[in-house]
């Protein structure tokens, strides 16, 4: 309630005299225009709220202070009376980087509660906050933390915090690079996500918010900052845990702008370079120096030279022919730099190219369906182009429908089968019963960089097989029908478990079936499920155990419930063709070998691949999907049309979409 002052309580009276004494007279003059409307009724308040929201009027850095001047709303925005608690954090930026120091000696932390410190309401939802910081001056600058709520005495949720100001190139990385693995980390079940900041906009500042604490100077240094991890290091060093194909050198990766630091002496070098490295030439570098450009330059890292093949290079199968009325059939392979052909011959006999072949697949149903033959005979026809010819009587499938794959390698680092830079390109669609050529068209439902993102080394994954385009190139191989195991091997003891239990909880329960002896987990097959499978399938991200526990890979950090980080125009089930995948990972001989007669159902295989609980499997079943089903009880494999109805429920939009429960928009 408010109360009025006496001075003001008179002015009101003095007001309504003057009021009643203005009598008519009949002598008034001519009406005016109107007036203004006056105040309408005080806005409603309240003293509750399940989500707290802060709107900022101002701050100011002041000796030994930061102030704070902000109104608090609830859910339904209306004004909350009754705040209890505010908390404030300052990270001042120093010669060393931001620093927050624990002792007061740098940067401040505080809440209401603390001595020194303030919280007076000084109207219905609006607060003044004075934070008390000793070491803080009026000429200091860096990041302002705010947060308030939270207290046990009242019924007002702790709101999420705010980054209220930050100097200009605090920081190079930015919440864009971050979220394109971590997508909205705040609602992940990573370290305390309840820290994920926004800006006075309401935007999230995910870096800053991070840096209040993970600091540019570890708190194990003398003045050092708030938390032991930097920022710095956990970016440079635990990034570094990647299984495969992720090169911290890509700074690009994170980095949006030029990095701020250049020293090797300093804070972020140092995490990778000791302090010896110096004598390698740089120990401060020039202002417009630009590090970025250093480390992917640099020979030792080679993503220069990798980059330069991916941007420059293309390659093109052309239609199929058949020149000998069905013997044998035939596409050409074409490399181009830019517009201009490459000789493939020339640059293969001198080594720049490892690879220069293709396959040949049956298609049905715009699905690639299994190879018919790996086996062609080449030639050149001195053009630049290779000619590859399949023999038909190698055919395996004898598809309606063939089309043809090609890899091509450009040769970088001891195996370019894994080093290299591969480019793969797929022929239109040759129907044998009357030569009608259409164009290839298999739906490829993730973006481009949906894999490049996290796996930026621009090399190969394996046998020529590259991240390019969602992984475009991945399904030549792993597709509806080559049935492939597409999973890990261990070796034979089963050595990177503590225990053989834990390796067979963990999944590794098929014989291997290439690559030596040993053990392989289960999977997905073809090519979406075994995405899903290898990232967030239960067994996948198993890589070991020891005595604490099970290992997982890189990925176990990343929120499954986040496709859009692949799928960011959503899925639309009902275009995915309704067709069989052979699905030998999925079923197991009473031998422990992998089940070759064994074939699944596309949206189920998909699903289960991380939804593999006996609850979910049955509901799966339920509803017609299946990932038993038997090759040799159906004419033909991919021709069977399977049966399950996950669509009619689960397509987006439907009440139990999928995207009610995975998040498709950034």
């Amino acid at each position: 309630m408010k109360h009025l002052t006496k001075r003001r309580l008179a002015f009101v009276v003095a007001a309504a005299m003057g009021i009643a004494g203005c009598a008519d007279d009949g002598k008034d003059g001519a009406d005016g225009a109107p007036g203004e409307p006056g105040p309408g009724p005080n806005p409603p308040v309240t003293e509750s709220a399940d989500i707290t929201h802060i709107t900022m009027i101002s701050h100011a850095i002041e000796e030994g202070q930061v102030r704070y001047e902000f109104e608090v709303t609830n859910e339904d925005g209306v004004l909350v009376n009754g705040l209890g608690k505010a908390e404030a954090k300052f990270a001042e930026k120093t010669d060393r980087g931001v620093v927050l120091n624990r002792d007061g000696n740098v940067g401040g932390y505080t809440d209401s509660t603390k001595e020194g410190s303030s919280l007076t309401a000084i109207g219905d939802g609006h607060y003044e906050f004075i934070a008390a910081m000793p070491a803080v001056t009026a000429a200091s600058e860096g990041i302002v933390w705010l947060r308030v709520g939270g207290d046990s005495e009242t019924e007002i949720a702790r709101s999420q915090p705010m980054v209220v100001d930050k100097p200009e190139m605090i920081h190079t990385s930015t919440t864009e690079t971050c979220y394109s693995c971590h997508v909205d980390y705040g609602t992940s079940s990573m370290k305390h996500p309840s820290y994920t900041a926004i800006n006075v906009e309401g935007e999230v500042d995910f870096v800053a918010g991070c840096l209040v604490c993970h600091n540019n100077v570890s708190r194990a240094e003398e003045n050092g900052g708030y938390a032991t991890n930097t920022l710095q290091k956990i970016g440079h060093i635990n990034h570094q845990k990647f299984e495969k194909d992720f090169a911290v050198t890509n700074c690009y990766t994170c980095h949006a702008e030029p990095v701020i630091n250049t020293s090797i002496a300093g804070n972020g070098c140092s995490d990778c370079h000791s302090s010896d490295s110096a004598a390698s030439g740089i120990v401060m570098a020039m202002n417009d120096f630009d590090a970025r450009e250093f480390h992917a330059k640099s020979e030792n890292v080679g993503l220069a030279a990798r980059q330069d093949s991916r941007s420059q290079h293309s390659t093109m199968l052309s239609d199929i022919y058949t020149p000998d009325s069905g013997v044998t059939y035939c596409t050409d392979l074409s490399l181009y730099q830019g517009e201009s052909m490459l000789d493939i011959e020339t640059l293969y006999n001198d080594g720049t190219l490892s690879y220069a072949g293709g396959y040949m697949h049956g298609y049905n149903n715009k699905s690639i369906i299994g190879r018919e033959t790996n086996s062609y005979e080449a030639s050149f026809k001195g053009d630049g182009t290779k000619t590859m010819c399949y023999a038909a009587s190698g055919f395996g499938i004898n598809a309606p429908q063939i089309m043809a794959s090609s890899r091509v390698t450009f040769a970088h680092g001891d195996d370019p089968s894994y080093d290299g830079v591969t480019f793969t390109s797929y022929s239109p669609v040759f129907a044998i019963a009357d030569g009608k050529v259409t164009d290839y068209d298999r739906r490829h439902a993730v973006t481009s960089d949906s894999c490049s993102a996290c796996h930026n080394e621009e090399t190969n994954y394996h046998k020529n097989g590259g991240y390019s385009e969602g992984g475009y190139d991945c399904v030549a191989c792993h597709n509806n029908g080559q049935n492939r195991m597409s999973s890990r091997h261990i070796s034979l003891e089963g050595s990177e478990f503590a225990s053989e239990q834990e390796r067979i909880n963990a999944g590794y329960i098929f014989n291997a079936a290439y690559g030596g002896e040993g053990w392989q987990a289960t999977s997905g097959p073809g090519f979406g499920p075994m995405v899903h499978a290898m990232h967030w399938g239960a067994s996948q991200t198993i890589v070991g155990s020891d005595d604490s526990g099970y290992l997982y890979n890189s990925s176990a950090e990343l929120n499954a419930i986040n496709c859009v980080s692949c799928h960011a125009e959503g899925i639309d089930l009902y275009a995915i063709p309704n067709q069989y995948m052979l699905a030998k990972t999925l079923a197991i001989t009473e031998e422990g070998n992998p089940d070759t007669n064994n074939m699944a159902s596309p949206i189920t295989a998909n699903c289960y691949a991380c939804h593999d609980s006996a609850s979910a499997l049955n509901h799966m079943e339920q509803n017609g999907g299946e990932i038993n089903a038997k090759v040799d009880e159906v004419p033909v494999w991919y021709e069977a049309v399977p049966q399950e109805s996950c669509a009619t429920c689960h397509a987006e939009g439907k009440s139990f979409g999928i995207d009610k429960f995975h998040v498709f928009e950034r």
